[in-house]
């Protein structure tokens, strides 16, 4: 892990980010690239009215000074920081920022559904991880320790999730000393037997060229996966959780609908999500 993108407005929540992202960076001694979006009109960019001119001089002076009291941080010292400002809040271009930058992991901090106003709200961080083509780990509160002994991963055991999968397990094992695949067996049309989940779970690590004997392989049943995901992971002490989307087409087939959305914005947990 050499670099890793954090959004920020400024907030306690973006603070949370900022701090697990430090802890992390002298871990693997990464780059930290932090960013904060502008809400400002493209009028302002194309009119040659001075008044324009002189009101964007004047709210990039300001951010510029809040960005580096943002910054001022005793935990930061030693790491490599580097700040951007984007001169408009499109979420994409965290995506493109990370794209560019080849970062490893975006690390965002988010309340969830809020009726305040601000980058990130659950709402947004759900677009950043809908565009994000590399890793993103959602952060809640401040860090106690970014020391994961157990990181639960839900998992569908469907082939074309074998890439993700195994991308997933390579860097949460960089994360944590242990990584348990979960599967969420539901009262429904896709209950499957004891030997039909043996099965599958057989033949994914087949073609995934897995070893067994490296993997830590769990089933529970639930009446919702993100039900299942987060019980297992409190029974079991786990120190986050992790999901796999498949971006803005939707979500994989085993998170359809609102599961990934609900484990980021009700999770207590820090969630990291990965890209089909």
């Amino acid at each position: 892990m050499k670099k890793i993108i954090i959004p920020v407005d400024f907030s306690q929540h973006s603070e949370y980010a900022l701090e697990t992202g430090a802890a992390l960076a002298k871990q693997h001694n990464a780059e930290l690239i932090v960013m904060h979006m502008l809400e400002l009109s493209e009028s302002i960019f194309s009119t040659s009215d001075s008044e324009k001119s002189e009101e964007n001089a004047f709210m990039l002076m300001v951010t510029n000074k809040e960005f580096e009291k943002f910054l001022d941080k005793p935990y930061l010292d030693g790491i490599s920081v580097t700040p951007i400002i984007k001169h408009h809040k499109v979420l994409k271009e965290v995506s493109e920022v990370a794209s560019h930058e080849k970062a490893d992991l975006i690390i965002m901090g988010s309340r969830g559904h809020s009726e305040h106003d601000g980058i990130f709200t659950g709402s947004n961080t759900e677009k950043v991880v809908r565009y994000s083509d590399i890793p993103v780990l959602v952060v809640k509160s401040k860090p106690d320790s970014v020391n994961f002994k157990n990181i639960v991963l839900g998992c569908d055991f469907d082939e074309d999730s074998i890439s993700a999968v195994k991308n997933a397990v390579e860097m949460l094992n960089e994360l944590t000393e242990k990584v348990t695949l979960l599967h969420v067996n539901l009262p429904n049309l896709s209950f499957l037997s004891t030997d039909e989940i043996n099965e599958k779970v057989a033949n994914f690590i087949k073609l995934a060229q897995l070893n067994e004997k490296d993997l830590n392989i769990a089933f529970t049943a639930d009446h919702m996966v993100e039900d299942g995901v987060l019980n297992f992971a409190k029974r079991e002490g786990a120190d986050a959780v992790s999901i796999i989307t498949h971006g803005r087409t939707g979500l994989s087939h085993f998170f359809g609908g609102s599961i990934s959305e609900d484990l980021v914005n009700h999770s207590k947990l820090p969630v990291i999500t990965f890209k089909l």
